[in-house]
């Protein structure tokens, strides 16, 4: 049996709770689906930024710009330093705000100078130069990772469904269909689990909250990459994050896919699985209760 815990949407935050819970629970690993960077400055940015080919810091200024990040990437090290320094190894991917690029989801098309893409494209390896010093968080994303028999296989994050018709879309399709195919005999046996930051669009997961910027609002904003992966391959479980306000479970197939919620909020979920019956329970950790009191339903 294996214990595991998964969390996401950090934001800059990480609740003490879950140190509580790892102890308490005996767990033997976490999962993150990602969201370290909290995106601060989010509200100047859809005022001025969304749905337009426009770079913020053409708005207010490099300068401006240059301090706004490097804010937010230091809020991001708070959770990350928290993940760190558990006694159990954290398996991650990348969300959406942790600058990964949208080159697995569309063709990204440089119509502006080299000083635009300098520093838009800057921010992906600030990130990831942080996220290496911490040598006990493990990224998997468009690979796989493995604990004990278990194969978990990883997307990175991005924020809207992608285009089907792009290179870039069927380039990292290939790459996953290849590593579920690699693993096809684990697969069979209940013993891959999908992580990605984003739901499986048009699914009870991926449904945009009434406090959203008007023009997505109350639409699904999912992934066609994550469903379409499911779909054809069947893993026993898939786990997401991303839309805080639509967190639960649903099913393709025979895929059950939980979207674990915000750990900003102090939410997660606790999984037990069985390698050898490939058999799940979970249970959900829910943000309006207190510290050591946290088990919810299955």
């Amino acid at each position: 049996m294996i214990k595991f815990l998964v969390l996401g949407d950090f934001h800059g935050k990480f609740s003490k709770k879950f140190e509580i819970i790892i102890k308490r629970e005996k767990i033997d690993l976490v999962v993150s689906v990602g969201d370290y960077v909290p995106f601060h400055y989010r509200k100047l940015w859809f005022k001025h930024c969304f749905g337009k080919d426009i770079g913020l810091w053409e708005i207010i200024g490099k300068k401006k710009y240059k301090e706004l990040i490097l804010k937010d990437l230091n809020m991001a090290e708070v959770a990350l330093r928290s993940l760190n320094k558990l006694h159990v190894l954290v398996f991650t991917v990348l969300g959406n705000t942790d600058y990964p690029l949208a080159d697995d989801v569309m063709d990204e098309k440089k119509k502006r100078g080299k000083e635009y893409y300098k520093f838009e494209w800057d921010r992906p390896k600030l990130f990831l130069d942080r996220l290496k010093k911490y040598r006990n968080i493990r990224r998997f994303d468009y690979s796989h990772i493995k604990f004990n028999n278990i194969i978990f296989i990883g997307m990175r994050g991005h924020s809207f469904p992608g285009r089907v018709k792009s290179k870039a879309y069927k380039k990292h399709n290939k790459i996953l269909n290849d590593l579920f195919n690699k693993f096809k005999k684990e697969n069979k046996k209940g013993k891959v689990i999908f992580v990605s930051h984003i739901p499986p669009i048009n699914t009870r997961l991926d449904k945009i909250g009434t406090k959203a910027h008007k023009r997505v609002r109350g639409t699904h904003r999912g992934s066609k990459l994550v469903r379409r992966i499911i779909e054809r391959h069947q893993p026993l479980l898939h786990l997401c994050g991303h839309v805080h306000e639509s967190c639960g479970k649903d099913n393709i197939g025979k895929t059950l896919t939980i979207n674990v919620g915000s750990a900003y909020e102090g939410q997660g979920v606790l999984i037990e699985l069985d390698e050898n019956k490939g058999k799940i329970s979970y249970k959900r950790i829910p943000s309006t209760m207190a510290k050591k009191s946290y088990i919810l339903n299955s």
